[in-house]
């Protein structure tokens, strides 16, 4: 695949939207791993929609709404050529990134949805994510009235974040959920145990984020730039983060012996699951610049043989240091 060919597509969920096999988080234009050029964002956004990558994916909480105002400038003109997809449930109570609340009731998700409309400059979302479950609102209230901006027609489908295998068949009991997100990739595999069989199990498509272990599996450092989230997670941090980047080295070695990155090797290995574990994977690696943006896409068609996966198998159960749900 050149880096001007379109990416192939699959289904998001048994009856979810046709989308492409990778698609685009769009956190970091606006917050979190340090300044962005706006231009650049927006040339990213429109380059992911040439490629075929059109699951957009943003929330409500990234840069308290920004996100979703740079995301709408370039999806109201190509509308049919995207599949949009936000989330609720964050509630900022400062500007640091690391202040919040949660709520997922049913009165906050109806007013939530409408606000997102109005910053994305749309009538409809294609997929409305409660991006973390509060254990406090019955989980049959937030899902109910996620059902009636289905049917208000405010909403296409349905998706859940970081939840159970338990929550996800409940709430799929409740109205069918086209996607789950979670973080998916060589260093975090928790999901295996229960989620993804759960998922497959149901016909529920699977969206991993952070599939390159935000930035880390990409062999680079951190930024040191000011507002960058990472130096204040456990795995990128003292002696864990130490020894997590000595085991980045072991994919950095693969890839130069396969003559790919770093980057392509660990998203090539988020996509083979798919094949693993019998259910639509679409991971949505966050980036800012075209030029990662085709980087990334190219590892939609590179298939790692059976050595090179069992070089990569133990990796994850080695990594120190929790990671941010």
């Amino acid at each position: 695949m050149s880096q001007h060919d379109p990416i192939a597509t699959t289904t998001l969920g048994k009856h979810g939207p046709r989308v492409g096999v990778q698609g685009l988080g769009c956190m970091g234009m606006s917050e979190f791993y340090g300044v962005s050029d706006r231009a650049e964002s927006l040339a990213t956004l429109e380059r992911a929609l040439d490629r075929g990558a059109n699951l957009i994916d943003t929330a409500d909480m990234y840069g308290s709404g920004d996100n979703e105002r740079l995301i709408g400038e370039v999806i109201r003109k190509r509308r049919d050529e995207v599949v949009i997809a936000s989330k609720f449930g964050f509630v900022r109570t400062a500007d640091d990134g690391l202040s919040f609340t949660l709520d997922n009731r049913p009165e906050y998700i109806h007013r939530a949805v409408d606000e997102s409309l109005r910053r994305l400059g749309v009538d409809e979302l294609d997929v409305y994510y409660m991006h973390r479950r509060v254990q406090e609102v019955p989980l049959a209230d937030s899902i109910g009235a996620m059902a009636e901006l289905v049917k208000a027609g405010k909403v296409r489908y349905l998706g859940l974040s970081e939840v159970t295998a338990e929550e996800l068949q409940e709430a799929h009991r409740i109205h069918p959920i086209s996607a789950v997100q979670s973080e998916w990739s060589l260093f975090a595999r928790d999901v295996e145990a229960q989620v993804v069989p759960m998922a497959a199990e149901l016909g529920v498509a699977f969206v991993p984020y952070s599939p390159l272990g935000r930035g880390m599996l990409t062999g680079a450092g951190l930024s040191g730039a000011e507002g960058d989230l990472r130096g204040f997670l456990p795995q990128f941090s003292g002696a864990a983060g130490e020894h997590n980047r000595q085991l980045v080295t072991q994919v950095t070695a693969l890839a130069h012996q396969l003559g790919v990155t770093a980057a392509q090797v660990a998203l090539a290995w988020v996509h083979q699951r798919a094949q693993v574990h019998g259910l639509a994977v679409v991971p949505i690696p966050g980036t800012r610049r075209r030029a990662r943006l085709d980087e990334n896409l190219q590892a939609a068609t590179l298939k790692l043989d059976a050595a090179a996966l069992a070089r990569l198998d133990t990796l994850a159960a080695q990594v120190q240091g929790s990671r941010l749900v």
